[in-house]
């Protein structure tokens, strides 16, 4: 029997390649996966990672020996994997470990059409079919054929964006020694952007800094750059690049919050009405610029598979997250930074201004953040929190993903355990620096006492 407990998370499966993460493992998780999923066949794509084509040929050997096919489309970024996963309307596999450190893989799982395999969707039942022993298949093996899917991914993209008629645009990326270094050239080849590449050499060991653009310290280089040259914008990816964050022209980061309300604001001048999803970290501009141009805005909990089933109910054109995913209709309700990144150059090259002058407009409000606390009691730290802000007059208090609490003056703040660590997140915002931080610096009283 073997334990995939510690590897197993919330939305994929990682860890650290030998110890936790070996092919033996990922042969059965591939056999595993193909008897949950079915075929005809298993597209697998893979990062720049030195174990994972390896990890990726032993997941090959689990298909093909229940008799399903694969279909490799080589080095790839998590939203090009989505795309072949559309494209060809099949199940697919990513071998990634995002933005952890080097020691680290893992794998993303979706269905045809890009559907998630999270926890509730199928991880578990991954889970107990490795610890079981999967059933052995005695027909013939399946076959392994290569396509590339770059082309066309790069193509698809560009398709779904206004792209036409921007002016000349000089845009710094740091790709962080990920994916983007692969996927950026492609896809921007064709437009009217002079990109200046920082760490587009693929090398899964980070020699420059983690491809983790949500750490500030790991931005310094790409704002640097952007000043020293005189960019109109800057964009960095993880190291799948299916995360990007934006740079404006004078060095100062963009919120993913304000990227998401530019996005659905172009989303739904193209199909006004639409229903819009935001995270319920995100600021409050996004479900207010939404009603303010017509839209619905859809409130949902933290998390991706929350986010696409929320999106796949209400029929939403677009989705955010503060952590920088975005998730687009039209592109099977899978997310792309790539393709809000699209978005952001068709919005500054279709204007005369400034990066900095264009987003001022989606930028309402003062925000902390994310603010990690270590806690002995996840449960008794977040009761406490509660009950200190429970009888505040007029204080409004929900629970649909951890603690929100608004307050009266319109300032609010969310507490949400970790799944994984002994840690209690937590994001304030308000009408202005000094409101936002004595909230703050009360709650994190509350919390650290």
């Amino acid at each position: 029997m073997r334990d995939l407990s510690g590897i197993v998370k919330a939305y994929d499966i990682r860890g650290v390649v030998g110890d936790e993460l070996d092919v033996d493992v990922v042969r059965d998780i591939g056999a595993a996966f193909t008897r949950l999923v079915g075929g005809p066949a298993v597209a697998i794509g893979y990062d720049m990672r030195e174990s994972s084509p390896e990890l990726a040929a032993a997941f090959a050997e689990g298909v093909t020996s229940q008799g399903i096919d694969v279909v490799y489309i080589g080095l790839a970024s998590t939203d090009m994997l989505y795309f072949a996963s559309g494209h060809l309307d099949l199940p697919a596999a990513m071998f990634t470990a995002s933005h952890n450190p080097a020691q680290y893989n893992g794998i993303k799982l979706c269905r045809a059409g890009a559907a998630p395999v999270g926890q509730d969707s199928g991880l578990s039942e991954i889970q107990e079919l490795v610890t079981h022993g999967v059933p052995e298949f005695l027909g013939a093996q399946g076959t392994i054929s290569e396509r590339d899917m770059l082309g066309a991914y790069a193509t698809f993209l560009r398709e779904l964006v206004a792209l036409d008629g921007i002016r000349p645009l000089t845009v710094v990326v740091d790709a962080g020694n990920g994916m983007g270094g692969h996927t950026v050239p492609p896809v921007f080849e064709e437009l009217p952007v002079e990109v200046v590449p920082l760490y587009f050499e693929l090398d899964g060991t980070f020699p420059n800094h983690e491809a983790n653009p949500l750490d500030p310290a790991n931005l310094v280089d790409l704002q640097a750059k952007v000043r020293e040259v005189g960019a109109d914008a800057g964009l960095a990816f993880d190291g799948d690049a299916d995360r990007c964050f934006v740079i404006d022209g004078n060095g100062d980061p963009v919120s993913p919050s304000a990227i998401t309300a530019l996005v659905a604001t172009r989303e739904l001048a193209k199909e006004p009405g639409a229903s819009i999803i935001h995270n319920l970290i995100t600021s409050k501009v996004v479900p207010e610029l939404v009603a303010e141009q017509g839209g619905k805005p859809v409130r949902t909990r933290v998390g991706h598979s929350f986010i696409k089933q929320t999106m796949a109910e209400t029929g939403a054109i677009f989705g955010g997250e503060h952590s920088a995913h975005y998730y687009f209709r039209d592109f099977w309700r899978a997310d792309s930074g790539m393709l809000a990144a699209l978005h952001v150059l068709a919005a500054l090259g279709g204007q005369d201004g400034t990066l900095a002058d264009l987003m001022a407009g989606y930028s309402r409000y003062a925000a902390s953040g994310e603010i990690n606390s270590t806690v002995r009691d996840q449960g008794e730290r977040m009761r406490a929190v509660a009950e200190a802000f429970r009888h505040r007059n007029g204080a409004r208090i929900d629970e649909l993903d951890g603690l929100t609490v608004e307050l009266t003056d319109g300032s609010w703040f969310n507490l949400r355990p970790s799944n994984t660590e002994p840690l209690l997140r937590l994001n304030v915002e308000a009408g202005d620096t000094g409101t936002m931080a004595a909230l703050r610096d009360e709650v994190l009283a509350v919390l650290r006492d």
